[in-house]
C-alpha cells in the first residue's frame, strides 16, 4: 500500500523514503497496541515484532520467516511493551493491573500490582531508563469496561505516572496531575521525559505531549507542552537518534523535532495507536493501525539508552 505523506519541512524529507510502501503484516484484530521490536540474532531477519490485540486478550508475533502468529493467549490484556537492560520483555497489563516481565526462559513474573496496598488502575505504557528503573503510566482504560480488561472501581483515586525499581519493588509517584497519562519516553540523553495525556478534549491544550526536564536522579521540573498533534491525540511514541519524536495520532504518524515543531506526517489507513523502530537495520517503522499492523522503511532509527 502506497503511503501518502504530508511533508512540512526539508528535514522530514531526510527521514522518509519516498519509494517506501506500507506493508500489511496482519489484520482482523480488535485494537492493536504496544508494537515492540525484539532483536534476536538467532531469528531469521534479526528479530521479531510483538504487539497486543487488547480486546481479544492476546499478543501477536511477526517475523520475516514465520509471518504473523499468536505469541501468547490469554495475556492479561496487555497494552504497552518495552525491553529492559537484559533484553527481557516488560509489559503493562490491563487485566492483571500490573507490570509483568517475561524472563528469557518464557516465565512471566509480576513486578508490581499495587501502590501502598491499593491496586493499580490499568498500566498502559512504559519505558525502561538506563539505570534500570521502569517508568509507566496508569490510566483507568482497562477498568472502565470489560472490553480491555475487567471493569472495576479505581482504588487509587487518581491516574499517575510511576517509577518502579524492579530489583527492590520500590514504587514512587512521579507525576500526579495528569488526566489520562498514556505514551511515555525519554529523549536520547534522558534529560527530557515525554508523556502524552489523552484524557482531555481534542481542543484542550492538555491533550498534548508534555515534556519535563529530568535530572540524573529522576527529579522532574519545568513542565511544559512539547507538542500538540492534530488531528487526534498522541498515544504511543518513540524517539529517534536525533531526538525527533515519532507519535501515533489520529490517522497518521506525526514526527516532531526536538523543539516540538511538526516536520511531517505518514498517513495511515485508519486510526493508529503505537509504533516502534526495528527490523534488521533498525530502520523499519512498525505501526499498529486499529485492526491491522503495518511496517514501512524509513531513514531513522530508535534512540538507544545511554
Amino acid at each position: 500500500m502506497e503511503p501518502q505523506y504530508e511533508i512540512l519541512s526539508n528535514a522530514f524529507k531526510t527521514l522518509i523514503d519516498p519509494n517506501a510502501r506500507l506493508r500489511k503484516l496482519g489484520d482482523g484484530y480488535l485494537w492493536t497496541e504496544g508494537t515492540t521490536w525484539v532483536p534476536d540474532s538467532a531469528e531469521a531477519g534479526g528479530g521479531y515484532l510483538l504487539w497486543s490485540d487488547i480486546p481479544n486478550d492476546r499478543m501477536l508475533r511477526w517475523s520475516e520467516s514465520d509471518g504473523t502468529t499468536i505469541f501468547r493467549e490469554p495475556c492479561g490484556y496487555t497494552n504497552g511493551h518495552t525491553l529492559d537492560r537484559e533484553n527481557r520483555l516488560v509489559s503493562a497489563e490491563h487485566g492483571g493491573r500490573r507490570i509483568s516481565r517475561t524472563e528469557l526462559d518464557g516465565t512471566v513474573v509480576n513486578l508490581v500490582d499495587n501502590y501502598e496496598g491499593k491496586k493499580l488502575n490499568s498500566p498502559n505504557d512504559l519505558v525502561v531508563k538506563s539505570d534500570g528503573s521502569i517508568w509507566f503510566t496508569d490510566p483507568p482504560y482497562g477498568i472502565l469496561s470489560d472490553r480491555q480488561g475487567h471493569k472495576a472501581d479505581s482504588e487509587l483515586g487518581g491516574n499517575y505516572v510511576f517509577r518502579l525499581w524492579p530489583d527492590t519493588g520500590t514504587i514512587e509517584i512521579m507525576i500526579d496531575d495528569f488526566d489520562m497519562p498514556n505514551g511515555i519516553a525519554f529523549s536520547p540523553d534522558e534529560s527530557i521525559l515525554y508523556v502524552a495525556d489523552t484524557g482531555y478534549e481534542l481542543d484542550s491544550p492538555g491533550a498534548s505531549i508534555h515534556a519535563f526536564d529530568a535530572s540524573s536522579s529522576g527529579t522532574l521540573s519545568n513542565h511544559r507542552i512539547y507538542a500538540k498533534p492534530t488531528p487526534g491525540k498522541s498515544d504511543g511514541f518513540r524517539v529517534d537518534t536525533n531526538g525527533n519524536v515519532w507519535t501515533s495520532a489520529g490517522d497518521s504518524v506525526q514526527v516532531f523535532n526536538p523543539a516540538g515543531g511538526l516536520l511531517g506526517k505518514i498517513l495511515t489507513p485508519d486510526r493508529n495507536a503505537n509504533l516502534d523502530f526495528g527490523g534488521p537495520n533498525g530502520t523499519t517503522l512498525f505501526i499498529g493501525v486499529n485492526a491491522e499492523a503495518y511496517s514501512i522503511e524509513v531513514n531513522a532509527q530508535r534512540a538507544t539508552r545511554p
